[in-house]
């Protein structure tokens, strides 16, 4: 059982909540019992889960794969409020930047990570496999991660420029603003990039002046918009539906 907060592996699990470290070191962290069970379930690529003795019944993991630490150690390690004593260090997946093979999604400049991970869990649960990042929160921050719910594990994330949006996405542009075509009334026959813009600024010009199609969301008068993360969702079902 570890416990000292200067074991080499507790640091190096410690500097992960960095993104200059996870892109060092080409690795997250995922925390929680379902999370860590989903990761093994899914045939992630695991290098170290770490627990508490009271959490190790709970892992479906043999216990010879298990680091041991003292609650005060996995405290110092965790990022959540509650802690529930296990976590897991995964290889982020090594992608190669591709264009997309069926309908996707491009996030442009989104900057809340729980945006990030909760629009990456609706993608996996309707169907999107493919999700483009220019100028956004890091997907594999502990925030991101623990709001994509094990979505994380489903959707292939790649991190982009504005220049090769336009290199390697071959489908139509379909941007959301409030300016926009009421979605509900949107007829699309093809594969489609919906566009997912900044919480506070919307989608960049540049990526706007290339949008094939602007879309909406109808609302009630006096409402100005709605989350980030909640738009994608009522956008991705509500274009999946017609396409």
């Amino acid at each position: 059982m570890i416990t000292s907060k200067q074991n080499q592996l507790i640091k190096k699990i410690r500097s992960l909540g960095n993104k200059k470290f996870r892109d060092i070191e080409g690795l997250y962290v995922v925390e929680g019992i379902k999370m860590v069970n989903e990761a093994v379930k899914l045939g992630q690529k695991i290098e170290y889960i770490v627990c508490t003795e009271s959490a190790r019944l709970m892992l479906s993991v043999e216990n010879n794969e298990i680091i041991t630490v003292t609650d005060e150690i996995f405290d110092y390690l965790s990022t959540e409020v509650t802690p529930q004593g296990a976590l897991a260090v995964i290889c982020k997946p090594n992608v190669k930047l591709s264009s997309p093979t069926d309908s996707c999604l491009l996030l442009d400049g989104v900057s809340d990570p729980a945006n990030v991970g909760a629009i990456i869990r609706t993608a996996v649960a309707s169907g999107y496999k493919d999700l483009y990042l220019v100028n956004c929160a890091d997907a594999y921050s502990p925030k991101a991660v623990r709001t994509s719910m094990s979505g994380i594990y489903g959707v292939n994330v790649y991190t982009l420029t504005h220049d090769d949006v336009f290199k390697v996405i071959n489908l139509p542009l379909v941007v959301a603003d409030m300016g926009g075509e009421n979605v509900f009334e949107l007829s699309i026959n093809e594969k489609f990039c919906l566009v997912i813009g900044n919480e506070a600024h919307g989608v960049s010009e540049i990526v706007r002046k290339r949008a094939q199609k602007v879309i909406s969301i109808p609302m009630e008068k006096g409402m100005e918009s709605l989350n980030a993360s909640v738009s994608a969702g009522i956008l991705m079902y509500a274009l999946k539906n017609k396409f």
